[in-house]
């Protein structure tokens, strides 16, 4: 498996605000790697650091084998990268800077350009200054997916989008990982990092807090029950790894953790299951799981998105 991006103890800080705190990131060649957190978990400050705006206070992070900062001129020949909130030459119109980006990456890709603008149903000819925000992501989509590049960087792309541009972009990063991509995707649409990483990273307060493939992460979620029995449950408060309880008239829902799973059906089942529903825990449990109790926006300050 080839490393395409890899920090090691990234850490930056802005005085004595340390946004980010020891980060470890890897991403292999014709992967989809989600980046998740709040506002404010360090996400946004960790990819300007990969894209060599910032210089990191200590640790290293190379892309391509070639390190981010000293060499960051070489490793954008081949990255692509789509911000969340796009500023474009108001004066230009959309098609002038889709052209201008790809020249400047040395080609131009006509017929894989016409396509995407049709796909987007982007108007290339609109000055960019009428282009609402959507309009905007689409063309800086356009323009990243229309370049041949070996790493797309993609920070909340899909910002501004309706669903259905939502649809098409996630084809698009599916087509790239066909083709042997590597594709960092830092989003809060949990449902988008869902269908389309290998592996996901949560990062809180600057820290890596959860890191691996989604079926690594499940143990850490709970599953959801809905269960009508013939008699009443007796103590099922008392049973370990039970939580969530809301007694109904004929039916309980509860959640319980995935390790206590074996005992706890064992248990109702003494009470004669009538109906019994179960619903598999999803990157969003992981996710609130892990801020249960926290406040999200404590450090939106230095520390970016």
């Amino acid at each position: 498996m080839v490393t395409i991006l890899k920090t090691t103890n990234l850490t930056k800080k802005f005085g004595k605000f340390t946004a980010l705190d020891g980060v470890d990131i890897e991403v292999n060649k014709g992967e989809v790697f989600g980046f998740i957190g709040p506002n404010g978990a360090g996400k946004s400050t960790a990819i300007r650091v990969l894209l060599g705006i910032l210089k990191a206070t200590e640790g290293e992070v190379t892309i391509f084998g070639k390190d981010a900062w000293r060499e960051a001129v070489e490793i954008h020949k081949r990255i692509a990268y789509v911000p969340g909130d796009v500023n474009l030459w108001p004066n230009l119109t959309g098609g002038e800077v889709i052209d201008f980006f790809l020249k400047l990456r040395g080609g131009n890709n006509k017929d894989k350009k016409e396509e995407l603008i049709n796909r987007f149903k982007l108007d290339p000819g609109k000055k960019c200054s009428t282009y609402s925000k959507g309009n905007r992501q689409k063309v800086a989509l356009v323009a990243a997916f229309s370049s041949d590049a070996d790493l797309y960087i993609l920070d909340e792309p899909t910002s501004g989008l309706d669903p259905l541009m939502e649809n098409i972009f996630q084809e698009c990063v599916i087509q790239a990982k066909r083709e042997g991509k590597s594709v960092l995707l830092s989003s809060h649409i949990l449902s988008e990092v869902e269908k389309l990483c290998d592996r996901v990273g949560i990062i809180r307060e600057g820290k890596m807090i959860e890191t691996g493939s989604l079926h690594e992460l499940r143990h850490l979620t709970r599953t959801n029950f809905v269960v009508e029995t013939k008699e009443p449950i007796v103590s099922l408060n008392e049973l370990k790894g039970v939580h969530g309880i809301d007694d109904r008239e004929k039916e309980v829902s509860f959640q319980v953790d995935t390790e206590e799973l074996d005992h706890v059906i064992k248990t109702i089942s003494q009470y004669g299951i009538i109906r019994l529903e179960s619903a598999p825990p999803t990157l969003e449990d992981l996710f609130m799981r892990h801020y249960e109790g926290t406040d999200e926006t404590a450090d939106s300050g230095a520390g970016g998105a």
